[in-house]
């Protein structure tokens, strides 16, 4: 059970972000944590290369760490975090055109501006998608571990090979799953999913 005065993702944002303003490195690192895979799941959504990549999640962050304190409405970290992020990569695909550097690869030719937009649907997704990671999070370890195998393992392993990984019965997976994805639903209802 992790201490009640270390921060940790089950803490609002809104309780992070008022900690990072007081200088707390460990809040602020649950932040990147909670959400730093909406963030490059924006990024790649300009198909950037790599390293561009990596240079662009890392200014994200290093602009959220330098203008933390313009945001108004803390509890509204994600959603302005969804916006940091698109103009970011925005003004990089911008100045990639400029240059000459960079060529928008599309299947059907479309402007800077169409390809750019971020749709209602595509956060939405982004969103279902965080949801999904925060109450995965609050699992134990071993339904963490359990569902990771089970689901999102390439390929998905077998019930045999997931018993001899955590050293449990075959025949216990079944039951142990059915019980982590009640877990699982129930924090989906309370994350109102």
């Amino acid at each position: 059970m992790p201490d009640r005065k270390t921060p940790n993702v089950s803490w609002t944002d809104e309780r992070l972000v008022g900690l990072c303003l007081q200088g707390d490195e460990g809040a602020w690192r649950v932040l990147v944590d909670k959400y730093k895979n909406l963030v490059y799941s924006l990024i790649l959504k300009y198909r950037p290369g790599s390293e561009e990549a990596t240079d662009l999640f890392q200014g994200v962050w290093l602009d959220a760490f330098n203008d933390l304190a313009k945001l108004k409405k803390r509890g509204s970290f994600k959603s302005w975090l969804i916006s940091l992020s698109n103009h970011k990569c925005y003004h990089w695909r911008q100045q990639q055109r400029r240059k000459g550097q960079h060529e928008i690869a599309m299947d059907e030719p479309e402007t800077l501006e169409e390809h750019t937009a971020i749709s209602p649907d595509f956060v939405s997704e982004l969103e279902r998608q965080q949801w999904v990671r925060e109450a995965l999070r609050q699992l134990s370890p071993r339904c963490q571990e359990l569902l990771h195998l089970l689901f999102f393992a390439k390929p998905p392993k077998p019930y045999q090979e997931v018993a001899e990984h955590l050293g449990l019965a075959v025949g216990s997976i079944g039951f142990i799953r059915g019980r982590c994805l009640k877990k699982l639903e129930t924090l989906f209802e309370q994350l109102d999913l």
